[in-house]
């Protein structure tokens, strides 16, 4: 009998461990994107960074335990989509799913806007569309040749971005330790060296705070496409919750240490510091390490934003094949997995074709868009587990089971739904014009809703 794979049959391969899962994770997430965001944060959060970074960390924390509850009931690579569709409800996944392409879709973008902006910085007479494209064909090839392959090529990036911060973070210590700040001496502003003022004084807002941590959950959005390999990772139900919380945490200590230590050093308005507060890499820099340090680590910095649209990049083509499998969308384009490389071809191409538009749409579009994407993904995770275990398998038995089932998930909710609060109404607007069309689309799909929404024949765990 021949068992050969054939286009038909393919399926993803598992072959992937709880470091190189983890490594994809950081990749996406990007630890070096603390100094973009640096700026606009410290702007809008009133000086408070690190303690924005803890409130986005500890939102994104309860919820990624959430994910985790959801990958053992649910081990599939459609994340939010197939979670809410198993535990809700079919047509209310599809949305979910249609909303998270806002998320997937365009987070491999956002890494080809940046590379183009310092590419075009150290090569100003080069055409942008020639990194457009060049950029775009190499994450496409790497994808298809493998979710491995991408932790491979992501592995030593993440290794020196986290040696760049350290310098960076030690650099601003030396600097601290002898009285020095960006102002001057400490002694002539209301900061110290040690002192809780960076994330607490008597000036802060928590709104201001809520806000800064609503522009640092796109910062966290790698850890949420973990989930997306769970039909590739060995012994997914033990290694997935453990690298997404894991994921999670080593992000957020990075970033809330770094953080303390960038506020101490610039604690006044950011816009003394920097002329454009939306950007503040390259002057952040300059400013701590002088310019020798600033062309070395925006060198580097280009190869760190591929590695994160890599993983985004491998993220979005997974959810596409789920969606596709399940026959939402069309399953002969977006449900196949080619048979030499376990991959998803054809999503890997369309994602592909879809990063190109990077040479025509702004950075800060882009950026909003993700985080509509991200907090609907986000939030219905956090209620799924709620209607899965609690409602649907009534695991309120005891306090352990409400406090696992209940408690955590609606504090995830509460947390992100705060959040919520804080979003762009432009933003929103675009949002909900993407979800009316995803509505649309579902009403032909299922003949006016007289059909069921397709899902895909297997056994749930």
């Amino acid at each position: 009998m021949n068992t050969s794979p054939t286009p038909n049959v393919a399926k993803l391969k598992r072959n992937l461990g709880l470091w190189h899962v983890i490594i994809i994770g950081l990749a996406y997430i990007q630890p070096m994107t603390l100094f973009d965001t640096f700026g606009m944060v410290s702007r809008d959060s009133g000086g408070h960074v690190p303690m924005s970074y803890l409130f986005a960390l500890i939102a994104i924390l309860l919820t990624s335990i959430s994910y985790g509850h959801m990958i053992r009931a649910y081990p599939s690579s459609g994340s939010a989509y197939t979670y809410t569709q198993k535990s809700i409800n079919p047509s209310m996944g599809f949305m979910v799913g249609w909303s998270s392409w806002l998320d997937y879709l365009l987070s491999p973008m956002v890494n080809i806007i940046l590379a183009v902006l310092y590419l075009e910085a150290l090569f100003p007479s080069v055409n942008h569309w020639v990194w457009v494209i060049g950029l775009t064909a190499l994450m496409t090839g790497v994808n298809i040749f493998g979710s491995k392959v991408v932790a491979y090529f992501n592995s030593w990036i993440v290794f020196v971005q986290i040696i760049v911060i350290a310098v960076f973070t030690y650099l601003i210590y030396t600097k601290l330790s002898i009285g020095l700040h960006a102002d001057g001496t400490l002694k002539e502003n209301t900061y110290e060296l040690w002192s809780l003022k960076p994330f607490w004084d008597e000036m802060t807002s928590v709104g201001a705070l809520i806000t800064g941590a609503t522009i640092l959950c796109f910062s966290f959005t790698g850890f949420d496409s973990i989930s997306s390999l769970a039909e590739e990772t060995k012994d997914v139900k033990n290694t997935l919750p453990k690298a997404m919380i894991l994921t999670t945490l080593i992000a957020g200590i990075i970033f809330i240490i770094s953080a303390y230590f960038m506020q101490t050093f610039l604690p006044s308005d950011p816009s003394i510091y920097f002329e454009a507060v939306d950007e503040t890499q390259a002057e952040i820099l300059l400013l701590v390490g002088g310019s020798a340090f600033q062309a070395a680590v925006l060198g580097f910095a280009i190869v760190t934003v591929m590695a994160s649209g890599i993983s985004a990049h491998a993220g979005v083509s997974r959810l596409m094949y789920v969606m596709g499998r399940d026959g939402v969308i069309s399953k002969k384009i977006f449900g196949q997995i080619h048979p030499k490389f376990f991959t998803p071809v054809n999503n890997v191409l369309i994602a592909g074709a879809i990063a190109l538009t990077a040479g025509f749409i702004s950075l800060e579009t882009v950026v909003n868009l993700i985080s509509f994407g991200a907090l609907t993904a986000f939030s219905f995770v956090n209620l799924s587990v709620i209607f899965r275990y609690a409602i649907r398998d009534k695991m309120v038995r005891n306090i352990k089971e409400i406090f696992s089932y209940v408690v955590v998930p609606a504090l995830g909710f509460i947390a992100i739904f705060l959040m919520w609060l804080e979003v762009d109404g432009t933003t929103f607007s675009v949002g909900l014009f993407w979800a009316a069309l995803g509505f649309i689309w579902l009403g032909i799909k299922t003949r006016g809703f007289k059909a069921p929404v397709p899902q895909y024949k297997e056994e749930d765990v």
